[in-house]
């Protein structure tokens, strides 16, 4: 609890050094489907490209958002932060991605600052808005921008929740966003302890 509100404090430390967004929160869009294509092709925080294949041999759980969220993106990330401790040396089995639907505003930089901030395994990951749209399109995200005073200051509406990948980098489930760690950790440790049955 105490760690939750270290990090709301800071993000709000942040979001006084920016213009103001154009909404206090955003809606979540629907008609998400429950398939999705796991490709995604995107950059990381040295430039370099980072695809959904640099992972083979890992779990990848993904997080779309951006960094200027009021709300549900800290608490994926608190969230994700959370598991990958929980799991102890099983995380690095895992591997945690921040995908972000605003690449205006979230350069490399700004990501791997952001993503740190939670935990530094997780990974930050933009691009052009083309590359972005294509992987948010693969994984069925949804998202849009919510006008605010100026071109500075707005909001982007999104999908939320958390995927996961499997070593093969095959789609294996969503987690509902507000689902409570303690389960999405058991189900996890379902899937990891299976594969190791298979070796």
């Amino acid at each position: 609890m105490l760690r939750r509100w270290l990090i709301l404090l800071y993000l709000g430390s942040l979001l006084t050094a920016v213009p103001a967004l154009a909404e206090p929160a955003h809606q979540l869009l629907a008609g998400e489907a429950t398939t999705v294509n796991p490709r995604y092709l995107l950059i990381g925080p040295d430039g370099q490209a980072v695809s959904d294949q640099d992972w083979r041999g890992r779990f990848q759980l993904i997080a779309f958002g951006y960094t200027y969220c009021p709300d549900i993106c800290p608490t994926t990330l608190v969230d994700m932060a959370e598991l990958l401790k929980q799991l102890g040396p099983d995380a690095d089995r895992v591997q945690g991605i921040f995908i972000s639907v605003d690449p205006e505003r979230d350069t490399p930089r700004v990501l791997q600052t952001y993503t740190r901030f939670f935990d530094a395994r997780i990974l930050g990951l933009s691009g052009t808005p083309e590359l972005v749209q294509r992987a948010a399109r693969n994984y069925r995200v949804r998202y849009a921008k919510v006008a605010g005073k100026d071109a500075k200051n707005y909001a982007v509406d999104h999908s939320a929740g958390l995927y996961l990948l499997d070593p093969a980098g095959q789609f294996v489930k969503k987690f509902a966003y507000g689902r409570p760690v303690d389960e999405i950790l058991a189900e996890l440790r379902v899937f990891l302890s299976t594969l190791e049955a298979q070796r």
